[in-house]
């Protein structure tokens, strides 16, 4: 045999073995099916009066007052799910992100572990020309690595 043959079996041999390994790792330290229609778009509840159990554990669910005054802070809680959504090195929420309107209000990131819950306080304060119509429109978006983009909203009155 020549150099030239040994050497291309040996870089084909490793590289077949590098891909066996790294596909038994992939199975062992995420064994969970990950639907891959659910990182086309942002995920949305269809309809609220029917959630699906996905739906229930991964849109965001925002509560806030219903009317807040033009210039004086409040607060607007984000949990991920009406079920708070478990955290574990497998499946976790990313991070979560508040927006007012189109506007960015601020964003948590997470980590992988079993030590925190994905809730977010944020404390946001709207200035008088905020809302044309006199209402604005919070939107929470968060990402689960295994079921992708979720997005919630809630619509609250500036006085």
């Amino acid at each position: 045999m020549d150099r030239r043959a040994f050497l291309k079996g040996a870089v084909a041999a490793s590289v077949a073995v590098g891909i066996a390994d790294a596909a038994a790792a992939a199975e062992r330290y995420f064994p969970t099916k990950v639907d891959q229609s659910l990182f086309e778009g942002i995920n949305r509840v269809k309809d609220p009066a029917r959630k699906t159990p996905l739906e229930k554990g991964h849109a965001p669910v925002l509560t806030a007052p219903a009317t807040v005054k033009a210039g004086e802070p409040f607060t607007v809680e984000v949990s991920v799910g009406e079920n708070v959504h478990p955290m574990g090195p497998a499946h976790w929420i990313e991070y979560i992100e508040l927006s007012i309107g189109n506007e960015p209000a601020g964003r948590i990131d997470f980590q992988p572990k079993g030590y925190l819950a994905p809730k977010a306080v944020f404390t946001v304060m709207l200035p008088a020309g905020a809302a044309a119509g006199g209402k604005v429109t919070l939107i929470a978006v968060q990402r689960c690595n295994l079921h992708g983009l979720w997005e919630g909203s809630l619509d609250i009155s500036l006085a």
